[in-house]
């Protein structure tokens, strides 16, 4: 794993700790999975996850759309589902998604991740997530 993405790792379980689902990061061509619990990998191998991450790829035109139509620039996504939450942001120039899911909790602060994500992005001055390009696409 890249100092980038271990370091992107430690942020995201430091956040969520133990609620801490998965974390994956992709862009236009692939994609990887940088954390899975191990729970979480066993209710994965009944989905098609090359489906899951081309409908995270939509955020790409969410994310074009939304800076042009408001007045601020985009951040992040957050989204609730019966068990979990998923958070979805963006960085650097091609740029890279990355997406990241929780167990269901009260008072998470999605703001402050989001803004240590961007100075990892900074300090690492935008170094590529991924650990190995020959990894992408493959399964937990």
């Amino acid at each position: 794993m890249s100092a980038a993405a271990a370091r992107l790792v430690e942020a995201f379980r430091s956040f969520g700790g133990d609620d801490l689902r998965d974390l994956w990061v992709f862009d236009h061509h692939g994609y990887e999975h940088l954390y899975v619990r191990e729970d979480v990998s066993d209710a994965l191998e009944c989905l098609d996850i090359s489906q899951f991450i081309d409908n995270e790829r939509f955020g790409y035109v969410t994310r074009d759309t939304y800076e042009t139509l408001y007045y601020a620039d985009y951040g992040y996504t957050v989204r609730g589902f019966d068990s979990f939450e998923q958070f979805r942001t963006f960085v650097g120039d091609r740029p890279t998604g990355i997406l990241a899911g929780f167990d269901r909790g009260a008072g998470r602060d999605f703001a402050a991740l989001h803004d240590r994500v961007c100075a990892l992005n900074d300090e690492f001055d935008g170094a590529d997530l991924f650990s190995d390009p020959t990894a992408r696409d493959r399964l937990p």
